[in-house]
Parts: structure tokens; C-alpha cells; sequence
């Protein structure tokens, strides 16, 4: 797609290269160079900001709804077109299991982009309230949703398909102009995305723009712009104070998802084998590198060691392997530096008094990003590893005394994005009730979908993504009332 150049911004409608040059893309796999993205510098940022500015305010594409579901159906065609080369970059740049590339890596939310066309031309934009005497004056009133304006969508490196269209299929199907920032780690899974937006929709110039950059204070430049209207921001708890706190200077409207550390409680009626087997396959699919991954396994007192056995027979045989065989789970962390952070985590695991029941360290491999899919016991729940979000293959497993001390152990984190319940339906479905999170799995239950609002309680974020709800986060309310 790129061919032997650098991966190409998209500006104003403009494939162009970045004016400070362009900087590597590494397969984690191998840590080898496999290519190069444009890198943009504040000018190239201050030209997509312009060129989405004036896409908004002097076009008709704000108030075409029809044409807009056009284009979101020509790029979800173009991205099927080419969805072999996509998904091979996506298994080399982002380390991603191919399994996982026939869903939330690729087919997924680009299958996705027509839902959100299909919303756009069904959605309710105006309601009418009819007439009402406020304060002895007889009037009409109806409601008119109306888009934001200039959305700042700034991107993670671990599902970077699913993500960069989770934020701009919503934001141009509601009529918005769109900057996307993706991360440093997967230039290219964005880059795709504007060169075929260029070449293959009837997109108009500076409806969306593709800035990738190796700099990481662009991000907050874009966030601190007062030609945006509002953040769309994927990432770390930690990176998503940063983006509140830029945006505030302008008071714009901030849409944050971010970290989690979810429970994936096994009561004491569920068949503990199956449920234990398939909380580590969960918690170490994509090397752990999930926000949403139950990485705090909760199991009844009784059978912990039970379960332990269990879950470390499972993970040793998970991997890590090559993203690119057909059975691999887990695969490559995304750089050297997320695994030298998640061994940071394995020795603070063993000085809180945990240990190992399986993996802890490096398998024997050359080349690439790798850890060991492995099982920490013999923690609380009040360890810093229980509480904090590791991002890697690693489990925590945790004893709980019941149904309510399950749900307590559960809620007692500083984030609410996810969860899962194995046992009898109606005690699960109880549970799960009690659970402060965004999305819980009940014996197995998948909850993603274009349909599905995901986002979390707490510390995990403000605001929705996907559905409905995520589609109105980019929407406007204005209320007008003709005298009768």
C-alpha cells in the first residue's frame, strides 16, 4: 500500500509526507524495522487542524446525512478490498494474533463502519415537543441534535483498527470533521486508513486527516487547540488526566476510555475447570494488551489451589507464539519498552510476597517483545499488582469467601470497565447486577458490538464508545422554540 516510502499524512486531502521526516515501525515479533510512517511536526498539525476547521464551517457535510452515509460505505468497502494487506500489516505492526485479526483487530470494525451509516440515516434528529404556554407565552419547541464540530481522535497502539474506527465511523456519521492521532507504535494501521479515504471514497478535503508523528506532545497540542470541539481519547488512565487537563483550557467537551483492571469471578457452583480454563485463555489473548481484559482472577477460597493447577496448565500451553501462525493466543508485547514495564511488575509481584504458578520471565526466543504467560498467587487484593493495570500477560489470581465477598473484592478498585461471573445463571446474573463496571460477561457472554456502548465506570473513563450512546457522545443539543 505504501510501497518502499514512508507511510503518507493525510492532509486536507492530501497524501504528503510529514515535514519532519519520518521515523521506524517495528514488528514486535522480531524488534526488527519494518518500515518507516510520515512524521508530522506542529506545522503539519496546525494544517489538518485548519483544513477540519474549514471542512466544517464552510461545507455542506455537517448537514448532508445522506452523503455522509455514502462515504462511511465507501470506505468500509475499500477497507474490505483490501483487507489481506491490512490484515498482514496489523499482524506485523501491532504483533496481533491472526485469529483475533477475523474480528476486534480488523473484519470486525470495519464491518462496523456500514452499522453507523445505517444509524446516521435512521437516527432521529429532530424531535418535535409540540406547543406548550412557558411563562403565558404560547410556543413550539422541538429538540435538533446537531454534530460537535472538530473532533480531536487520539488513538492506542493495542487494537488500533478496531479503536480508529470506533471513533471515526461515529464522529463523520454524526457529521463531524475528524484529526486522528494514532499512536507512535502502529502509524501504519492509520495511514492505511487515510490513503484509502483519499483514494478510494468521495471523502471531501479536510473532513479527515491522518497525522502520525513519533512526538507525543502532539497529542496534547491537539487537545489544547481551540479550533477543537471535542477529545476522543483512548489510552491510560494516567495519559487521560493529561488530555482533560489540556482541553480544559479551552473547556471542550472530552470523551475518555481508559485503563481497567477487571474481575473474572468464579462462584462456587460454576464447573470450575472450564471457568478457570477459559479466564486465562481471556486474560492473555493479545499478550494481555487489552483495556477491558479480566486480569484479577477471583475463585472460591477452598479451590484456590484447585484453580491455580488449572490455570497454569492452561496458560503454559497458550504460548507466547507467532502472531502469524494460526493458533497462537498470546503473541509479542507491542515494544521493549511495555515488556520492560510488565517485568517491572513480575518483581513487584514477588516483593509483595507473591509467586509464580507458571510463566514469571522471558521465554527462549529470539528477537521480539515477549513474556511469559504467567499466573501470580498468593497476593491480596490490596497489592499494588491486584490494583494496578499491567498490560501483559499476566494473571492475578485472588481467593474470595462468597458471593458477596466476590462482588466487594471486585468493586474494590480505582476502575469499573469490565468484568465476568461463571456459575448458575440466576446467581451470576445477580452478581453481575452488583458489579460497578461498563460491561460484564456472564458465562461467556460476549458483549461487543457496533450496537454495544462500551465504556467504564470510576477511573475508566467518561463517556461511551460504540452504539448509540457512542454515537450521540459527538452530537450537540440545541432546543428551539417558534412563538405561535
Amino acid at each position: 500500500m505504501f510501497g518502499n516510502a514512508p507511510s503518507p499524512l493525510l492532509l486536507d486531502g492530501r497524501l504528503v509526507p510529514g515535514s519532519g521526516g519520518a521515523f521506524d515501525t517495528v514488528d514486535p515479533a522480531t524488534g526488527q524495522v519494518i518500515g518507516q510512517a510520515a512524521d508530522a511536526t506542529a506545522d503539519d498539525l496546525d494544517q489538518a487542524l485548519t483544513a477540519a476547521r474549514r471542512a466544517f464551517d464552510a461545507s455542506g457535510w455537517s448537514s448532508d446525512v445522506k452523503f455522509r452515509a455514502h462515504c462511511l460505505r465507501q470506505l468500509r468497502d475499500a477497507l474490505r478490498r483490501h483487507s489481506d494487506e491490512l490484515r498482514e500489516m496489523t499482524i506485523s505492526e501491532a504483533g496481533a494474533p491472526r485469529f483475533l485479526t477475523f474480528g476486534a483487530q480488523l473484519d470486525a470494525p470495519v464491518a462496523d463502519l456500514g452499522w453507523f451509516a445505517d444509524l446516521a440515516e435512521s437516527y432521529a434528529w429532530e424531535t418535535d415537543l409540540g406547543r406548550a404556554e412557558p411563562m403565558g407565552m404560547a410556543s413550539h419547541r422541538r429538540i435538533v441534535r446537531e454534530p460537535a464540530g472538530v473532533v480531536a481522535a487520539i488513538t492506542p497502539w493495542n487494537f488500533p483498527h478496531q479503536i480508529n474506527l470506533a471513533k471515526v465511523g461515529p464522529a463523520l456519521a454524526a457529521g463531524n470533521t475528524v484529526v486522528l492521532k494514532p499512536a507512535p507504535d502502529t502509524p501504519w494501521c492509520a495511514a492505511a486508513l487515510g490513503v484509502l479515504a483519499a483514494t478510494e471514497t468521495d471523502l471531501p478535503p479536510g473532513v479527515l486527516n491522518v497525522v502520525t508523528s513519533s512526538d507525543h506532545a502532539i497529542g496534547a497540542r491537539l487537545a489544547a487547540d481551540e479550533r477543537v470541539d471535542l477529545v476522543s481519547f483512548t489510552g491510560s488512565t494516567d495519559t487521560g488526566r493529561a488530555v482533560m487537563a489540556s482541553a480544559a483550557t479551552t473547556l471542550k467537551r472530552v470523551f475518555l476510555e481508559l485503563g481497567g483492571k477487571s474481575a473474572f469471578i468464579v462462584l462456587d457452583d460454576a464447573d470450575l475447570r472450564a471457568a478457570c480454563s477459559y479466564a486465562a485463555f481471556a486474560g492473555v489473548t493479545h499478550a494481555g494488551q487489552g483495556c477491558a481484559i479480566t486480569t484479577r482472577v477471583l475463585v472460591p477460597r477452598d479451590r484456590y489451589d484447585e484453580a491455580a493447577a488449572i490455570m497454569a496448565k492452561t496458560l503454559t500451553r497458550l504460548g507466547p507464539g507467532d502472531p502469524s501462525d494460526d493458533g497462537t493466543i498470546c503473541g509479542p508485547l507491542i515494544s521493549a519498552r511495555q515488556r520492560d514495564r510488565v517485568e517491572a511488575y513480575l518483581r513487584l509481584a514477588l516483593d509483595e510476597g507473591g509467586a509464580f504458578a507458571c510463566g514469571g520471565g522471558r521465554p527462549d526466543r529470539d528477537g521480539g517483545f515477549w513474556i511469559e504467560p504467567t499466573l501470580v498467587t498468593g497476593l491480596t487484593n490490596d497489592s499494588r499488582t491486584a490494583r494496578e493495570e499491567i498490560f501483559g500477560p499476566v494473571l492475578v489470581l485472588l481467593p474470595h469467601d462468597g458471593d458477596d465477598d466476590a462482588v466487594r473484592i471486585a468493586n474494590d478498585s480505582p476502575f469499573g470497565l469490565s468484568g465476568a461471573v461463571h456459575g448458575s445463571p440466576e446467581r451470576s446474573n445477580a452478581v453481575a447486577a452488583r458489579l460497578r463496571t461498563g460491561t460484564v460477561s456472564v458465562n461467556g457472554g460476549v458483549w461487543y458490538g457496533a450496537d454495544v456502548p462500551f465504556g467504564g465506570y470510576k477511573q475508566s473513563g467518561i463517556g461511551r464508545e460504540m452504539g448509540v450512546a457512542g454515537f450521540e457522545e459527538y452530537l450537540e443539543t440545541k432546543a428551539i422554540a417558534e412563538g405561535a
